[in-house]
C-alpha cells in the first residue's frame, strides 16, 4: 500500500517512515527539502518535495495513497512570526484533512500532543479530561485548535484518529523540538548542570519506538473520531537526572535552580528577544509551566491498541547509547 507521511524529517516522522518502509509499505515522505540530512534513505521511501501549506504539492503527494500519517507541525519554543504556529499547525492540518477526503484516503492518523491537556493537578489525565488551564504556549493552543479540525472532518465522514504523544525521547537527531535529547546530550558533555526548582516537577516521558508503534496501531485498530494518549512513565526531574547518573556513571555537581531565578532569567530572555530579535533560550510561559506537573495515562491505548510502554530506565539506556555515537 502507498502511504503518505507528512513531516518526514521530524523526530517522529522520520522514524515512522522507516518502520513503515520495513513493513513493506511504499512510503511517500513529504518534506520541504528532499536533501535534508534527517531524511531516512530506504528502497521503500520516496522523498517528495512539498508543503502542507501548498495544497497543490500536498495533493500530488497524496495521490493514490491509501493512508496518511500527518506528523508535520511547528513545535519550536519560539518563532519570529507567531502566526506561523496557526498557519502550520491549524491551516496545514485542515489542508491535509480536506484533501484526504477529496482524494479518497482510507484513513488518517493525526499526531497531536499531550500538551492539549496542559498541566495536571493530582492524578494523571486521560482522553476524557478537560483542560484546566489557559493557553500561554502557542504550540499547545494551535494543536488544540487542530484537534477541533479533526473533529469537524470526522463529523463529515472522514476516517481520522488522533494520537497524543507526551514528552518523546529516543534514538534520533538532536533537534529544537527534541528537548529530552538536548538535556541528555548536554549532560553527557558536562554542560548541563541544572535541575529546575526542587526537582520534584513531574512529566510523562514516552519512548520513541513505543510512540511509532502506537501510530501504526492507531492506523490499524484505532476507532474513527477517537484520540489516544501515547505516553510512558511519569518521572520527576530528580529521577530523570539520577537515572542519567546511574546509566552513564557520570556524576556532576548538579545545581537546583530556584523557580524565582528561572523566572527572572526567562524575563531577561524575553526582553533580549524583544529588543534584538535574537531567539530566546527560554521564555516566561515555559518557566511558569515548571511549577506544574504533566502526568498522563495511556490506559486507553494499552486496552484498545495493545500499546506497550518501555521502562524508563531501559529506554534511557538505549537513548544515551545512541547519543554517545552521534
Amino acid at each position: 500500500m502507498k502511504v503518505l507521511v507528512t513531516g518526514a524529517t521530524g523526530f517522529i516522522g522520520r522514524n515512522l517512515c522507516l518502520h513503515l518502509a520495513e513493513q513493506g509499505y511504499n512510503v511517500v515522505a513529504l518534506c520541504r527539502n528532499t536533501a535534508h540530512p534527517y531524511l531516512i534513505s530506504h528502497k521503500n521511501i520516496t522523498p517528495v518535495k512539498g508543503d502542507i501549506l501548498d495544497r497543490e504539492s500536498l495533493a500530488k503527494a497524496m495521490n493514490r495513497c491509501g493512508q496518511v500519517y500527518h506528523t508535520a507541525a511547528l513545535a519550536k519554543m519560539w518563532c519570529r512570526d507567531k502566526n506561523d504556529y496557526y498557519n502550520i499547525n491549524v491551516v496545514g492540518t485542515r489542508n491535509v484533512l480536506e484533501l484526504a477526503g477529496e482524494s479518497g484516503v482510507n484513513k488518517v492518523v493525526y499526531t497531536s500532543t499531550c500538551g492539549v491537556w496542559g498541566p495536571t493537578i493530582k492524578h494523571p489525565m486521560n482522553e476524557n479530561d478537560p483542560r484546566i488551564d489557559g493557553f500561554a504556549i502557542d504550540y499547545e493552543r494551535t494543536k488544540y485548535l487542530a484537534e477541533i479540525e479533526t473533529r469537524i472532518y470526522s463529523a463529515k465522514g472522514l476516517n481520522v484518529v488522533t494520537v497524543n504523544p507526551s514528552r518523546v525521547y529516543g534514538e534520533g537527531p538532536i533537534t529544537d523540538s527534541n528537548t529530552v535529547g538536548k538535556m541528555i546530550s548536554g549532560y553527557l558533555k558536562g554542560k548541563w548542570r541544572i535541575i529546575p526548582g526542587k526537582g520534584t516537577q513531574i512529566s510523562n516521558y514516552a519512548y520513541l519506538d513505543d510512540v511509532i508503534k502506537g501510530h501504526i496501531a492507531a492506523m490499524e485498530q484505532g476507532t474513527p473520531g477517537n484520540r489516544y494518549i501515547l505516553g510512558g512513565e511519569d518521572i520527576s526531574f530528580n529521577t530523570f537526572f539520577s537515572t542519567l547518573q546511574s546509566i552513564t556513571g557520570k556524576t556532576y555537581g548538579m545545581v537546583k535552580l530556584p523557580q524565582r531565578v528561572i523566572e527572572a532569567y526567562s524575563r531577561f530572555e524575553l526582553l533580549k528577544t524583544t529588543l534584538t530579535g535574537l531567539p530566546p533560550v527560554f521564555l516566561p510561559e515555559f518557566a511558569e509551566r515548571l511549577k506544574k506537573d504533566q502526568k498522563y495515562s495511556s490506559q486507553k491505548a494499552i486496552t484498545q491498541l495493545n500499546y506497550s510502554i518501555t521502562p524508563f530506565e531501559e529506554g534511557m539506556a538505549k537513548t544515551i547509547n545512541h547519543i554517545k555515537n552521534l
